[in-house]
Order: C-alpha cells, then sequence, then structure tokens
C-alpha cells in the first residue's frame, strides 16, 4: 500500500517537474504621450498565443500598458536572442 501511494506521488512530481518554463514575447502602448515597448513575459498555463492573450492585458494594465499583439510563445531556448532587443521590459511584467 505504501508503494503504490509512493509510487503515484512520483509519477505526479515528475510530471509537475517536466514542464518547461514558457514565455511569450509582445508589443504594448501606453498613451498620452504616445510610447511603445516590446517585451519578454514568462507564462503560466499552457504555452500559447491564446493563453498569453489572456494572462498579458492584465499585468500590463497594471503597469499603465495595453497590449497590441503577443508575437509567439518559446521556452528557455529563446531567451538569449530576445533580450538585448526587450532591454528592461526582459521578464519585467
Amino acid at each position: 500500500m505504501k508503494l503504490s501511494a509512493l509510487l503515484t506521488l512520483f509519477v505526479l512530481l515528475s510530471g509537475t517537474a517536466a514542464q518547461a518554463a514558457c514565455y511569450a514575447d509582445y508589443k504594448a502602448k501606453q498613451d498620452g504621450p504616445l510610447r511603445l515597448h516590446y517585451g519578454v513575459v514568462e507564462i503560466d498555463g499552457p504555452c500559447t498565443v491564446s493563453n498569453a492573450r489572456q494572462v498579458l492585458p492584465g499585468r500590463l494594465n497594471a503597469g499603465g500598458w495595453t497590449l497590441l499583439t503577443v508575437l509567439g510563445t518559446f521556452d528557455e531556448n529563446g531567451l538569449d536572442s530576445r533580450k538585448e532587443s526587450a532591454g528592461e521590459f526582459f521578464l519585467r511584467f
């Protein structure tokens, strides 16, 4: 009985640990005066553009920004190539 419980726990934990980090790159704006920025964020949940479109507006609005578009989603392999372009908005929100 204990072995069965331990195996179940192991399977559940290993499934969680195997889930890779997910990131999205996006464009946002601020009005009065108009300001634009490109940024990169980490998102929870499904690693899809659709999920990023649902998650990002709340985060950005809290900082005074409006989401324009989500360009795509990617794993940690895409971070280094986007860091310089995102500048101060790299993993900010």
